[in-house]
């Protein structure tokens, strides 16, 4: 059974053992108990079976309860039976509680032990209290009056010390005004800033002091005038920048911690330093020019002060006014870069540093900035175009000469350069202020210049202009500049952007001084050009050296040994040059007198000068290229019209079917009459106003001056004066050639076209105008019409072959011979390039084959012997006449051969050849089958070659 607990326990509570009491039946019950067999379930219903009241409150009267309940007549059985069911559910409730116990008891044991702990605890902080107690009455007992005295001194004195420092810092904080008014003196911001700070940090401290509170308010005064200085210092820097003045304004704007503030100050500034600017250096140069100090231009508003600028100072004013704006921009340029450069410098000190909260604000600081000044740019470029802009609107730039319309131009497209490397910025409201001024100024130019070019090509008497062997259109002053663009020391908006790799922007060129605005002095340097010759030689030497003999093959000249090679194919003629050859025609003249020397007029200078001034301003302003090589082109065309009208335009000759020019000649030729030319010179004043306009586009065609002579047969019907014009129209278009990759480079993308089409049709075509100018000369040199004459007197129905030829060969080679002498006579005023004589000789060569193939188309009757005759004539002129010329193979030779064999053909080869030959004429053809076939072909045979001649002649008719 269990045993009853120690002692000990009794002591803990009255409460704990009358639970104990209760819970826990006697020794004897309890054993009854055990001993009785465990049914847990049947213990479980006794339970369960007990009134819910028995598990109330400790306020329950049990035994009240259960006298209550009983009846009123008491039953001695009833009574025991239900005595022993409270017993049975009080054993089954205490055996539960007793497991319960059981089941608890190591916890019980552990808290007991817990409990004991703690009291043990207790007693021990009883027993240090009770001595601390005692030793702190031992040291109340020991402590004396002298200590207490002793400890009351020092902290008097430390209260002095104290007020001693004070005394000391108020008296510092009163001296501080003339340190300050120092350290603005001499431009220290940030210490003066600081040193403010400082004070009203110290001014805070020391509040409790009635002197201090009018010291705290005068410094708050003083650090306003601080920042009044600050933003004057800071509008300083827009027109001059300085490294260190600036480091002292931001470090200045950061201590106050306005750096924003600062940045958008500084913008104003800007704005304001472009305004004050121009207006100063424009009213300076009105005042100046008026001769007084009138107050009235002052009170003028910018744009009506730009309007009193006179002429002779409009580009001196225009040269500084963007010299101020310039050092405005750098100025600009020089915040950023030193913004940039210590925007790396914090970056790099916030990475390294622990602050983060101070570098988030930083970096939001510095991106503000970088914002403000990138968005700053457009807008000061924006202010100086218009300022520029107002200023070119002030003047009508009408009025000035090209040289100073170039020069404006040139000033105005280095602003746009400095734009472009500012912003990059297009410039486009300068570009369309300028772009319609220029177009307008150079049309009325271009206008004046074709009147001037007619004027030139109507009193223009085709003599060689002298110039030197070596000469270039780049040794004219109107093509330096096409050499300073290759220069690395001219001014950089000349500079070609392919020159080098790496190209220096002007603000970089200039940041350390000087300015891309300073006037040239040397932009007028005619006098440098050094082209003419005195008499088309360069020297004595020269002249004498071109006529010398030369007696071996050693000694010709390179540039004579180059007259004797093909210039189509490159190759050397077919028959090789004697050196008795290159002597006969080193005598005649014509191949090598003056061999490097071009041939031109002074009419070919002055248009090749014209190109070059349009180029200048096409260089300068390229937004106007298109026009400019538009109005270039004109100058061409109606050169090339003009050579043609004066020399070329001939409607007999072209009759015959055999001088026609090319069918892309032809195109360009009426192109131009139709585009250039206004060939209704008389005043409509019924015209509308649309004609009137287009007809300002057009300029009358020209007329030959009554000078030159192109009808005499002694000087080749005028062979000189038509070189020198034909020849100089082909160096213009070589000279157009030249220049081809610079107006290439120049020209919008989308008018391309336009320039391919100009030379492809055009200029290419210029050679070509050869062919029927010299046509003339070669038409009228040799008399084919008495060839004719002869060639009908001949008897060509012989018998018997003949063994002598007829007399007008010998009398068409006479004709040959003249035509060499009067070459080489023409030749001695001026040189006769080879390609010149090689088409002259064609012509007459191949005018003289076909006047003989007319001739044999004359007879009437001819026989086989009258052929063979006619075979032997041919040989005959063929064999004297390649004594005479180089020119290999004999142009037309097999025309005329070709015709001669046609008699030997059958009936059947020659219908088939008939179609094959159409560049015989109908009669020519009709002959052949009448005359030469009709010995042995019959009526039939003939009539059906007749119908195959009508055949091919009437697609013609």
């Amino acid at each position: 059974g269990l045993s009853c607990p120690p002692l000990g326990i009794w002591d803990l509570t009255t409460t704990s053992t009358i639970i104990f009491l209760f819970c826990f039946p006697l020794k004897e019950e309890f054993r009854e108990l055990r001993e009785q067999p465990s049914d847990p379930q049947a213990e479980q219903e006794l339970i369960n079976s007990i009134e819910q009241v028995y598990f109330s409150t400790d306020s329950f009267d049990i035994v009240k309860y259960e006298l209550e309940k009983l009846p009123p007549v008491l039953n001695l059985q009833e009574l025991e039976e239900y005595r022993d069911k409270l017993k049975q559910q009080q054993a089954a409730v205490s055996k539960k509680v007793a497991d319960l116990i059981l089941e608890k008891q190591p916890a019980y044991v552990k808290e007991l032990e817990r409990v004991t702990s703690l009291q043990t605890g207790l007693q021990l902080a009883a027993v240090i209290c009770t001595n601390g107690r005692r030793h702190l009455n031992i040291a109340k007992e020991g402590f004396t009056q002298a200590s207490l005295g002793l400890l009351a001194n020092q902290r008097k004195r430390q209260l002095l010390i104290g007020l001693l420092k004070s005394l000391r810092t108020i008296k510092t904080l009163q001296r501080t005004d003339v340190r300050l008014s120092e350290m603005l003196e001499e431009e220290d911001y940030p210490g003066a800033i600081q040193l403010c700070l400082e004070c009203q940090k110290a001014a805070s401290t020391f509040k409790h002091y009635s002197c201090i509170s009018e010291l705290n308010s005068k410094l708050q005064d003083t650090l306003e005038q601080i920042e009044e200085q600050l933003d004057v210092a800071l509008s300083k820097i827009c027109k001059n920048f300085d490294i260190n003045h600036y480091t002292k304004v931001q470090q200045a704007y950061r201590l106050l911690g306005k750096t924003q503030t600062a940045m958008d100050q500084l913008h104003m500034h800007f704005t304001q330093a472009i305004h004050n600017t121009v207006f100063q250096v424009v009213l300076g140069y009105v005042e100046l020019c008026a001769g007084n100090t009138d107050t009235k231009f002052q009170k003028l508003q910018y744009k009506d002060l730009c309007t009193h600028v006179t002429p002779d100072s409009y580009i001196p004013c225009l040269a500084d006014l963007c010299k101020a704006l310039w050092e405005v921009m750098l100025s600009y340029y020089r915040t950023m870069e030193w913004h940039e450069k210590h925007d790396n410098e914090d970056t790099t000190s916030a990475s390294e540093g622990s602050n983060m909260m101070g570098a988030e604000e930083t970096n939001f600081d510095r991106g503000y900035i970088k914002k403000k000044l990138e968005h700053g740019l457009t807008r000061i470029w924006q202010d100086v175009q218009l300022k520029v802009k107002t200023y070119l609107l002030g003047t009508d730039l009408s009025i000035f000469k090209y040289d100073d319309f170039i020069f404006v131009l040139d000033i105005i497209s280095r602003l746009m350069q400095v734009g472009e490397e500012f912003c990059g910025s297009k410039s486009e409201v300068l570009q369309e202020s300028i772009r319609k001024q220029s177009v307008n100024y150079f049309k009325n130019y271009h206008r004046t210049r074709l009147d001037e070019l007619r004027m030139f090509l109507e009193n223009e008497t085709w003599e060689l202009c002298p110039v030197k062997s070596n000469f270039s259109i780049v040794q004219l002053h109107e093509f330096k500049f096409m050499e300073q663009s290759r220069s690395p020391s001219v001014s950089p908006s000349k500079q070609s952007s392919t020159t080098s790799s790496k190209t220096v922007t002007l603000f970089e060129q200039y940041c350390s001084g000087g300015n891309p605005f300073e006037i040239q002095a040397d932009h007028k340097d005619e006098e440098t050009e050094d082209v003419l010759a005195s008499n088309g030689y360069e020297s004595d030497e020269q002249e004498k050296s071109a006529y010398q003999e030369y007696d071996s093959d050693s000694d010709v000249p390179e540039e004579l040994k180059r007259d004797f090679v093909d210039e189509q194919t490159g190759d050397a003629p077919v028959k090789s040059v004697s050196r008795e050859t290159l002597k006969s025609r080193k005598k005649s003249d014509y191949s090598l007198n003056k061999v490097n020397a071009p041939i031109l007029t002074n009419t070919t200078l002055n248009v090749i000068r014209l190109v070059g001034k349009y180029m200048q301003m096409m260089n300068i302003l390229k937004p106007i290229a298109f026009d400019v090589i538009h109005f270039m082109s004109q100058l061409f065309d109606y050169y090339l019209y003009a050579i043609y009208t004066f020399f070329g335009r001939n409607d007999s000759l072209e009759s015959t079917g055999l001088g026609l020019s090319s069918s892309r000649l032809r195109t360009t030729l009426n192109r131009i009459q139709e585009s250039l030319i206004d060939l209704d010179v008389s005043t409509d004043p019924t015209a509308t106003l649309t004609a009137a306009e287009e007809r300002k586009e057009k300029v009358p065609s020209p007329h030959l001056s009554h000078l030159v002579v192109l009808t005499s047969g002694d000087t080749l019907y005028g062979l000189a004066e038509r070189v020198v014009a034909t020849e100089s129209l082909v160096f213009l278009a070589e000279q157009f050639e030249f220049l081809q990759p610079h107006l290439d480079a120049v020209m919008p993308a989308v008018k391309k076209p336009f320039l391919q089409q100009f030379y492809s049709q055009t200029v290419s075509t210029a050679s070509e105008l050869r062919k029927p100018i010299y046509w003339i000369v070669a038409g009228k040199a040799i008399d084919y019409e008495q060839m004719l004459l002869l060639m009908a007197n001949v008897k060509w129905d012989v018998k018997e072959i003949m063994s002598q030829h007829n007399i007008y060969v010998d009398t068409l080679l006479k004709e040959f011979e003249q035509f060499n002498m009067r070459l080489n006579e023409v030749s001695k005023r001026v040189r006769i390039p080879l390609p010149v004589s090689n088409i002259l000789w064609e012509h007459c060569i191949r005018l003289a084959n076909r006047t003989i193939v007319e001739g044999y188309a004359n007879v009437k009757k001819c026989s086989n012997e009258g052929r063979a005759l006619m075979q032997l004539d041919f040989q005959q002129f063929l064999m004297k006449l390649e004594k005479l010329t180089d020119i290999r193979p004999i142009p037309d030779k097999e025309f005329v051969e070709t015709y001669i064999k046609a008699y030997y053909l059958t009936e059947n080869d020659m219908e088939r050849w008939i179609k094959e030959h159409r560049e015989y004429s109908t009669k020519q053809l009709t002959n052949l089958v009448n005359v030469c076939l009709g010995s042995h072909i019959n009526k039939k045979a003939r009539q059906k070659l007749l119908s195959a001649i009508d055949d091919i002649d009437r697609p013609k008719r």
